[in-house]
């Protein structure tokens, strides 16, 4: 089977009503809003899906409607990072019954691990796997910067490529440069602003948390870094900054990308703004400026 891992892949948020109750129809106006902006594969139970904070039942419950509503019109990579081994497994099991295509692995979280624990890890875990997989590396949230040896043992494990939201351009070239005798193995930034570069040097694609809400824009893109546009790639990145400015900087909360990123989506009548516990949805005067920075952006698109 051909590698599907290249393009536009949005982490897509979680869509709630509360707790433990999923917004369904945000979540198809959500998918559809996603499939119409031209994007090539969706990643639920990422970091902007608020994975870690959300019940066993809940996650499950996502990607078995996720599934349904997407109907193999494009991949499905669902993340299965957790604290517990099992608990991977169990939702790796889970998603492989719904229709998804991959499972996203990145470092269990809480306890910090080594480099060689991380790789013994890998070589256990992809046993039980009944799906392929991609290595995530999320540093900021996992307490490890996956070395490229731990990525290369991933590589020989199976693994169809590696997500990199380290934020280390050096890195994520380096990556780009170690694997690119294999071009089935996907380099994928998930630093949004990495994307033109990370294509004109050879990688594959981008997960940006900022599809959720302009999709085409950064289907675009990445279309002009495929082309080598460079002229279009200025145009267009001088839009993405705008967002970085205006709606990823609403608020002091270390998580105002995400927050800011499922106002959006609410203002815009897509789905519910409400965040999971501990994490609470924009409202008042804040929602209020998120109003004003949507309906402005979509000025410049």
């Amino acid at each position: 089977m051909e590698n599907f891992l290249k393009g536009i892949i949005p982490p897509v948020i979680t869509p709630l009503l509360n707790d433990e109750e999923l917004d369904v129809d945000g979540l198809k106006s959500l998918i559809e809003h996603l499939i119409a902006g031209g994007v090539h594969g969706l990643f639920l139970l990422g970091t902007n899906g608020e994975a870690p904070h959300l019940s066993y039942r809940l996650r499950k419950e996502l990607v078995t409607k996720a599934c349904e509503i997407i109907g193999k019109r494009v991949p499905v990579l669902v993340g299965i990072t957790d604290t517990s081994f099992m608990g991977s497994i169990d939702i790796a099991v889970h998603s492989k019954e719904a229709g998804a295509d991959a499972v996203v692995v990145a470092p269990p979280y809480y306890f910090p691990i080594s480099q060689k624990e991380m790789q013994d890890y890998l070589e256990d875990l992809v046993k039980a796997l009944p799906l392929p997989f991609v290595l995530y590396n999320m540093p900021s949230c996992t307490k490890m910067h996956m070395s490229v040896e731990t990525v290369k043992k991933a590589k020989e494990l199976g693994a169809l490529g590696v997500k990199d939201s380290s934020g280390d351009m050096f890195y994520l070239y380096t990556l780009i440069e170690e694997f690119k005798d294999s071009p089935d193995f996907s380099i994928i930034a998930g630093t949004e602003l990495y994307l033109p570069d990370t294509i004109l040097h050879g990688g594959h694609g981008a997960v940006p948390g900022g599809a959720n809400i302009f999709p085409k824009l950064f289907v675009d893109l990445y279309n002009a870094a495929e082309k080598k546009d460079l002229k279009e790639i200025e145009r267009l990145l001088e839009i993405v900054h705008v967002l970085y400015k205006t709606i990823y900087n609403v608020g002091d909360s270390p998580m105002k990308i995400t927050k800011g990123t499922k106002c959006s989506l609410s203002v815009m009548g897509i789905c519910s703004g409400y965040m999971v516990h501990p994490l609470r949805e924009f409202e008042g005067e804040e929602r209020e400026l998120i109003r004003k920075y949507v309906n402005d952006f979509t000025k410049l698109l």
